[in-house]
């Protein structure tokens, strides 16, 4: 004790020490302070470079919104004179449409000079980038003469003179009288004319010529041509096609400069930027077609914008730039000088408030470290109770070791009643071991959930069994319902999850003398069903309205009495079993959902018809070791501890708790807990760790329950539909008198159960029934009649018989492996197998399964050697003691005759976990030795380890002895002090059963 007690303070003041000193380095402002001017000055020179930063950054954002404008205004005027270029060469290539049908494929031509100038004048309106437009016919050196005779000129050059011989001459015919003076000219004789009429004719494309001044105008502009096809061509025509099929040339001189001009002029800011379009044919010397030749304007930002006129020979470009410079970023400026400003009233206010920490730096330093001490006193606390506790329970498990023993004994009447008193309240003070144990293992933050597969109903019910002779001795009503939505196995912490169900049952069982106790388990999204709803629901066709309940005003609950949550009243209650019906008719057996996620949250609720809680005692519930008030203590008992530690373990499952009461009308404790779905595939058979399933025999039973409460109607329906029992429920009497209901003899149910209280009150006429039943002569065919009862005295089940009912009378609160037994024993059934069942299961196995075992207890406390000695020689088992790690470290040294050991972890100069690596450490040396070498997985021949010794640890400090520890010091197994002689057997006796099994 001295010993322990000595480390407990050296580790308190070690982290008492390490606090402060983690506390302490946090004076860096302190002992720097003579910096605190130079970081000022940094601080200063840092905000101007920022500041400059800053103008530098919106400065150059200025620039490209700039550039992004003059972008913009170029595009735009691009595509205009791009869409108005094209407007007019449509129009063009109409007019060679025109006349190419009137003048080539009417026969006599429609059109000659007088009608084309006449036209072309009228609708000048719509080309009014044209300056004019004239047609030149083709016409070859032999058809020359024919030509001039038919029109009457001569074909002349550019220069007016007579054209000299050529293979082919392009004469103008028709031309518009704004180019009159075109007439009778060979658009050929001109060199690069001759060219734009050979590419149009080879590519039947508009081509333009490079700029030029224009006639009259002396403007810069082009010339288009485009050619004019005497027959329709085909759907891909080659080059020759195009010239057998060419008829002549239609031409237009378009206005460049006057375009770009007017187009400009329409535009907004047209005066902020200079606009310059040119011909890049050639790169190297583009033609200037718009604008001044003169470099004016912004130069330092230029914008090109290509200009597609049609032509794919020639290509052209739009060159945009600002008329004046880029004015200064005034926002820039003082944005950035704003900031400087800013960034030194900041440096000066933060220069003040270090100067100020500095000053009160020291009183801080003196709160941390009294907030240091209350930790550390704190953690001395924790590690005082599990000391503490730890010295209680080896004492006490001595104590109750040695009761068990003596019960084992022959003892007079008066001796076994004070040896079972002193046992009784041993457990009991172990009970409340536990419970301040608990909080301080979750205060320390030790306590860890287990995460294996359970079943949530045979928990339950295991929990109401607990509270069963109490509830009866109150006539209060205890029952449980789990929905059949709920998994029948879900992974998680069993005995945590009975423990939060084991203190609130307690607690309604301690606080409730009349009415029911209700525990309700289901889906957590079942907890959205609306309470207004007013879907019509019944249960087997049968509605629950104008149901008659006798004596008093009656509510819709499990008891009749009035309860502190509506939600979970037969309003509400009813919309579950319906839901549920739905799906068990459906589908004749419980399916889940599809897409399941590997978690399922439930939902919990606890009801009771007790005295409530106070309003103003309600805030402080779930405080450790607080009482609803002084009187409740007194009369009731109990720390107040159970609540907060079913809080805390709520939460560790992921859920919360929550609470409705009411005074003199009840409570409802409600909590969410978040499971895991349990998968067969990877967690392997269950059968190990879960009880036996219910029986099967009660399969295809057909049961009539009366009863006139629908929600205890519905809990014992639960019960039956567990064994697979199809039950059918009648409110206050059998559902369509004699002759609907037995029509045929298939629908003859096998059971009748009935409420006592229904039977009492008269409101049942199964007796007058089953007396027709008789004298119509199916004395032999006549169903069982079953009472239910919470509570029944001798007179009640005598008359009970004698109206015909069984002689087993099902007690509440309804278990299904309970309600199986009474079902077997009033019809008969089941008998055998049970009979085989405890055969197999009878204690003559047990001890054969220890007997003559050699086993080895290791403990430096000889009360708690002779109690783990006497347990196991009560089975047949051969038992040692060593009384420390070393002793039992030299009783093991290989070879040795011991089948398992028992390990203490709290032993003076060797502990348990050293004494077990060493004595694994051995049995490998030996085991190499053995097998010749270290045995390698998969390479040669595996053999069997030899020796391998089963250790179990045995202890009384559950708060720092953890099972994950035992495990990996080499332990096979954990016991937790104090203990009975079962848990000794078990754990032992699992470990001899799985050897034997894996040697047969």
């Amino acid at each position: 004790m001295g010993f322990k007690d000595q480390s407990h303070h050296q580790s308190v003041a070690v982290r008492f020490n390490e606090q402060l000193g983690t506390k302490r380095g946090y004076t860096f402002i302190q002992a720097n302070r003579a910096w605190l001017p130079k970081v000022l000055v940094l601080w200063i020179i840092g905000m101007a470079f920022i500041s400059s930063l800053i103008y530098n950054f919106m400065d150059a954002d200025s620039k490209a919104r700039r550039k992004e404008v003059l972008i913009s205004m170029c595009e735009q005027r691009a595509r205009m004179v791009q869409d108005q270029f094209s407007v007019s060469v449509n129009h063009v290539h109409a007019l060679a449409t025109l006349i190419s049908t009137f003048h080539y494929n009417t026969s006599p031509s429609a059109i000659d000079q007088e009608t084309f100038a006449e036209y072309t004048a009228s609708t000048a309106f719509e080309r009014p980038l044209l300056g004019g437009v004239a047609y030149a016919e083709r016409v070859g050196n032999s058809e020359r003469e024919r030509f001039e005779k038919q029109y009457d000129f001569t074909i002349k050059t550019m220069q007016r003179e007579p054209s000299p011989v050529r293979d082919e001459y392009a004469p103008v015919i028709f031309c518009q009288e704004t180019v009159s003076y075109l007439e009778s000219l060979d658009m050929m004789s001109g060199e690069e004319d001759r060219e734009n009429i050979l590419r149009a004719r080879d590519t039947g494309k508009a081509v333009l010529t490079s700029p030029f001044r224009l006639l009259g105008s002396h403007h810069l502009g082009v010339v288009l041509t485009i050619p004019v096809y005497k027959s329709k061509l085909p759907a891909n025509p080659s080059v020759e096609q195009r010239k057998v099929a060419t008829a002549g040339y239609l031409g237009g001189s378009f206005d460049v400069e006057s375009l770009v001009e007017n187009l400009l002029g329409q535009l907004a800011g047209n005066q902020a930027i200079v606009v310059n379009a040119y011909d890049v044919t050639n790169p190297s010397d583009p033609l200037i077609m718009y604008g001044s030749q003169y470099q004016d304007g912004d130069m330092s930002l230029l914008h090109e914008s290509k200009l597609d006129f049609g032509d794919p020979f020639r290509r052209h470009q739009m060159v945009c730039r600002y008329l004046q410079r880029a004015p200064t970023s005034w926002t820039a400026l003082t944005t950035a000088f704003l900031f400087f400003i800013i960034g030194l009233l900041i440096g000066y206010i933060l220069y003040t408030a270090v100067t100020h920490i500095v000053k009160v730096e020291d009183d801080f330093h003196g709160m941390q470290e009294l907030k240091a001490k209350a930790e550390a006193a704190d953690i001395a606390k924790s590690q005082f109770l599990a000391t503490v506790s730890h010295e209680i329970r080896t004492p006490m498990n001595g104590i109750l070791g040695m009761l068990a023993l003596l019960l084992d004994t022959e003892l007079s009447s008066t001796q076994r009643d004070y040896a079972q008193t002193a046992q009784v309240c041993g457990k009991a003070l172990i009970a409340l071991i536990n419970e301040v144990l608990d909080r301080a293992k979750i205060e320390a933050g030790k306590l860890e959930l287990e995460f294996v597969a359970f079943n949530i109903r045979s928990i339950l019910d295991d929990v109401l069994s607990l509270f069963s002779e109490k509830s009866r001795s109150k006539g209060v009503e205890l029952a449980v319902f789990v929905s059949d939505k709920v998994p029948e196995i879900v992974m998680g912490d069993p005995g945590r999850f009975r423990q939060i169900i084991t203190n609130l049952v307690g607690n309604s069982v301690k606080f409730t003398e009349r009415g029911h106790i209700f525990v309700k388990v289901h889906l957590d999204e079942n907890t959205k069903v609306p309470m207004d709803a007013k879907a019509e629901i019944h249960l087997n066709g049968k509605s629950s309205e104008g149901v008659v309940l006798p004596g008093g005003r009656q509510f819709k609950t499990l008891s009749g009495y009035e309860a502190a949550d509506e939600w979970n009243s037969w309003d509400a209650f009813q919309g579950l079993i319906a839901d549920e019906e739905i799906r068990y008719d459906a589908s004749g057996n419980d399916l889940g959902p599809n897409g399941l996620s590997s978690n399922v949250t439930l939902m919990v609720s606890v009801e009771d018809t007790g005295i409530g809680i106070p309003l103003h005692a309600q805030d402080r519930v779930f405080m450790p070791f607080m009482q609803a008030d002084s009187s409740t203590s007194r009369n009731y008992g109990g720390t107040g501890i159970g609540l907060s530690i079913s809080k805390c373990l709520v939460q560790l499952m992921g859920g919360q708790i929550s609470f409705i009461s009411r005074p003199q009308i009840g409570s409802t404790f409600s909590f969410s807990a978040v499971f895991g779905r349990w998968n067969k595939a990877a967690c392997g058979d269950l059968k190990k760790t879960l009880p036996d399933d219910l029986p099967t025999c009660f399969k295809g039973l057909k049961v009539i329950i009366l009863d006139h409460r629908p929600v205890r109607a519905a809990v014992t329906r639960y019960h039956l539909k567990r064994l697979g029992i199809h039950v059918e429920v009648a409110h206050n009497r059998l559902p369509g008198k004699m002759g609907s209901l037995i029509s045929g003899c298939e629908c003859l149910p096998d059971m009748i159960l009935v409420e006592k209280d229904l039977w009492l009150f008269g409101e049942s006429d199964v007796s007058s029934w089953l007396l027709e039943w008789k004298h119509n002569g199916h004395i032999l065919k006549s169903p069982k009649l079953i009472l239910l009862a919470t509570n029944i005295s001798s007179d009640e089940v005598e008359e009970a018989k004698a109206s015909g009912f069984a002689d087993t009378v099902i007690m509440k609160p309804l278990r299904a492996s309970m309600v199986a037994a009474c079902l077997q024993q009033v019809l008969g059934i089941g008998k055998m197998r049970q009979q085989e069942k405890d055969m197999r299961n009878g204690s003559t196995s047990l001890k054969s399964l220890l007997y003559g075992k050699k086993i080895l207890v290791v403990d430096d406390n000889i009360v708690n050697r002779r109690v783990a000695a006497g347990a196991l020689k009560k089975f047949g088992a051969e038992v040692e003691c060593a009384e420390s790690g070393k002793a039992a470290l030299a009783m093991l040294q290989l070879p040795h005759s011991f089948d398992a050991c028992f390990m203490d972890i709290q032993m003076p100069e060797m502990d348990g976990f050293e004494a077990t690596r060493r004595i694994r450490l051995m049995e490998c040396e030996a085991n190499d030795q053995l097998n010749g070498g270290p045995v390698v997985q998969g390479v040669g021949d595996n053999r069997k380890v030899e020796w391998h010794v089963p250790i179990l640890a045995m202890t009384a400090d559950v708060i720092h002895a953890t099972y994950e520890k035992c495990l990996k010091s080499g332990m096979d197994g954990y016991v937790s002090k104090p203990f009975e002689e079962e848990n000794l057997y078990q754990a032992v006796a699992k470990f001899f059963k799985s050897e034997r099994n894996s040697d047969s």
